[in-house]
């Protein structure tokens, strides 16, 4: 059921859903997402780390503030150093940037938060000395691992103790994370980024290969950023810029304004296909011009214009799916939660190591295990988002915010690689189209555009839904394979929120 509270956070585990409720006991929303996701590197693994990379989107009772914290690629990186190959390394060295997650916890602290930096670190240090109950998605997740890094033996040393996952309800226990997590606490990150964790992270890098230095690591920043957005169904939706996929989103949602979707029965096949119609030609415009917003040949702003939308739009076609391609406007496996306070402070972050526990690498005796989103740069030379030093790589992870009037609505995310946008467009649409509650929102089925005409679809359509969708071409899959995506959402109400937290993970929804 959803929860309705003065002070809600919810997260996809329940572990760290209660370390930000005790600190909403004195603190305020940005206390507890922080301490909420300190708790998740220990909690959940699976997911995310201390090495791992993080967004948010702040609403600070006045107004909306953004914050991108993803790392950038080691100065010696270029183009050549990976010639031969067809794309970026998905596991080792060569697919690490400089990890983003800690300077997040910094910065959002030292500006917005109201509790002294250690106490935020406490539970989470707790959890890693002391031991915490794997919870069962978590346990599913973690049971992949062993096939996927076994050739990652400082991975296994960490994260396989006797040589195995843990199972559903056995106690995980990592002193070297606790000990990490204090010094991080202590040192308010600086031992990340310029002290002894530096240090080893550093070295290792250098006995391995990899091309990350102390430069790379001390010239880390988060940078404070202005959100983009665009108006739909009565409200606006923000997200970051640019190097985030966030775009993709705006783009969709842009198109369906145009062809009245809220017209449409919910889970009809007319509603489903302008939304995987207008999903794909998101997605077009965003493989092609993306990047780091400073390398991009074609502005944002460009992409959102009024005309630009009003083209794509009218390329969609009601009776045939089709394969689109990019346009030309005008030139001129991660962690979501959400934490809000009486005051009216709401938090939308996000944190991941990509694929499962990232790249491979596990700093010895740290408990650091390092994000690979070096994975989600180009190779193809001339494109803005192409491997380079120094710059950042395109990103999955996306916080949303959504207004109305100016107000504050509602703050959440939908954590999941390329389903990200597309889940942030469906529980769009779901709320403010078919007026559904956000946990009715969490609950329901989803689709997924994948390559081509192919859309794979949770269990929960109508069979002759589908069967319409394969009538107009879409090459629909059904089944759930775990990629759908999992949902944590807070929305605003007259006296206090309501919260939501998605079947899909292990979380929950808390509040008082």
């Amino acid at each position: 059921m959803p929860v309705f509270a003065r002070n809600v956070v919810a997260t996809s585990q329940p572990l760290a859903s209660q370390a930000g409720l005790r600190m909403l006991r004195g603190g305020n929303a940005v206390d507890a997402a922080l301490a909420a996701a300190i708790a998740l590197t220990v909690v959940e693994p699976t997911s995310n780390g201390i090495g791992s990379d993080a967004f948010a989107l702040l609403w600070d009772g006045q107004s909306l503030h953004g914050l991108n914290a993803s790392g950038r690629a080691p100065q010696a990186w270029s183009l050549a150093r990976f010639a031969g190959l067809s794309e970026m390394p998905l596991r080792g060295w060569d697919a690490v940037t400089v990890p983003g997650a800690v300077s997040a916890w910094v910065a959002l602290s030292e500006r917005f938060g109201k509790l002294p930096f250690e106490e935020l670190f406490e539970p989470a240090i707790a959890y890693a000395r002391d031991g915490f109950m794997v919870s069962p998605i978590t346990a599913a997740a973690w049971h992949r691992a062993p096939q996927a890094y076994k050739d990652y033996p400082d991975f296994g040393a960490t994260f396989l103790p006797n040589g195995r996952s843990p199972l559903a309800g056995e106690t995980f226990l990592c002193p070297a994370q606790a000990h990490t997590l204090e010094r991080i606490a202590q040192s308010r990150g600086e031992d990340f980024y310029r002290g002894e964790l530096a240090q080893k992270i550093v070295a290792h890098a250098k006995v391995n290969g990899g091309a990350m230095t102390a430069d790379d690591l001390s010239a880390r920043r988060a940078d404070w950023v202005v959100p983009i957005a665009i108006d739909s169904l009565g409200h606006t939706l923000h997200e970051i810029p640019p190097n985030g996929q966030g775009l993709a989103a705006l783009l969709a949602l842009g198109i369906l304004e145009r062809h009245d979707i809220g017209a449409h029965a919910v889970d009809s096949a007319d509603a489903l296909h302008l939304q995987i119609e207008a999903m794909k030609l998101a997605f077009a415009d965003v493989e092609e011009h993306l990047g780091e917003e400073s390398y991009m040949e074609v502005a944002v702003a460009h992409l959102l214009d009024a005309n630009y939308l009003d083209e794509r739009a009218r390329l969609i076609d009601m009776k045939e799916a089709r394969e689109p391609g990019h346009g030309v406007p005008s030139r001129g496996g991660t962690v979501y939660l959400s934490a809000a306070d009486e005051s009216g402070m709401m938090m939308s972050f996000i944190q991941s190591n990509y694929f499962g526990f990232g790249s491979g690498i596990v700093v010895p005796e740290t408990g650091i295990s390092l994000q690979n989103r070096g994975y989600g740069f180009s190779l193809r030379e001339g494109h803005p988002n192409v491997v380079a030093g120094g710059k950042r790589p395109r990103h999955t992870i996306i916080p949303g915010f959504v207004t109305k009037d100016g107000a504050p609505q509602m703050s959440f995310g939908v954590m999941g690689g390329p389903m990200q946008p597309q889940g942030h467009a469906q529980m769009m649409t779901r709320l403010y189209d078919w007026n559904q509650n956000p946990q009715a929102a969490c609950d329901a089925p989803r689709w997924r555009v994948e390559a081509g005409r192919t859309v794979r679809v949770e269990p929960g359509f109508a069979p002759a839904v589908l069967n319409e969708l394969r009538e107009r071409g879409h090459a629909v899959i059904e089944g759930d394979d775990g990629g759908f995506g999992g949902a944590q959402m807070i929305h605003k109400m007259q006296d206090g929120y309501c919260g939501a937290s998605d079947p899909r993970k292990d979380g929950q929804a808390v509040g008082f």
